[in-house]
């Protein structure tokens, strides 16, 4: 007997469910994979990598290049690392509190946070030393880039007359801080799930030398300053 050859018939019987008894039951997606990443808050480009990273190489580097006079690729700037950290003080009489804090950083940063710990006890604050006092994570690699993407264009615009963030919050290094107010500017959190309002850090690590290479990388990656 001679087999079908017709594609059409073949692409049918593929995405039929009726067709396809394995396929009874399952959810079918016709949109491309970038769409369904960026949905789920994976800002990645057509070609699977991060978007943010791929504006650096392609963007980034030979601006900084042209700024500075680099000669050497590996002397151009580049983000290391970048930490959250959630301090909870008040977790030390409510254990709950520390639980939601880990659940939301990890909700927003895509990655499980580290419990921190008190280094030494002090009787004013009923503090003892080893009790859970806050939460943190660092993130690298593509996990940055993708952090540092929804931080500057969805997270920060949400901010009730946001401006642009200070540039004068460097270290003298080249590394930058920010702080938050709340955790509701992202929109990984459900707001009718907040029990509390939590402030958080979050500290840029460069490998610029001085304050002026780190400014003009994050201001070449897209960080929102203020004029």
């Amino acid at each position: 007997m001679a087999k079908n050859t017709d594609p059409k018939a073949d692409s049918k019987a593929k995405t039929d469910p009726k067709a396809d008894p394995k396929a009874k039951g399952r959810k079918t997606d016709v949109r491309s994979g970038a769409d369904i990443r960026l949905e789920e808050g994976r800002p990645h480009s057509a070609s699977g990598k991060a978007r943010l990273k791929e504006h650096y190489l392609k963007s980034v580097t030979p601006a900084l290049k042209q700024d500075f006079g680099y000669k050497n690729p590996m002397a151009v700037p580049k983000i290391e690392k970048i930490a959250i950290n959630i301090g909870l003080g008040e977790a030390t009489g409510n254990s709950k509190l520390m639980d939601s804090a880990v659940n939301e950083l990890a909700a927003i940063a895509g990655q499980k946070p580290v419990v921190t710990k008190a280094k030494k006890s002090i009787a004013a604050f009923k503090l003892r030393e080893g009790m859970s006092i806050g939460c943190m994570v660092t993130l690298r690699g593509d996990r940055m880039y993708e952090f540092l993407d929804r931080l500057m264009n969805v997270a920060l615009p949400r901010v009730r007359d946001f401006r642009g963030v200070s540039p004068k919050s460097f270290d003298g290094r080249g590394n930058y801080t920010l702080g938050l107010k709340d955790q509701l500017i992202f929109p990984e959190i459900d707001y009718n799930k907040v029990d509390k309002v939590k402030g958080m850090n979050i500290s840029i690590t460069t490998t610029a030398k001085t304050d002026a290479e780190g400014l003009a990388l994050l201001r070449h990656m897209g960080m929102p300053f203020r004029q």
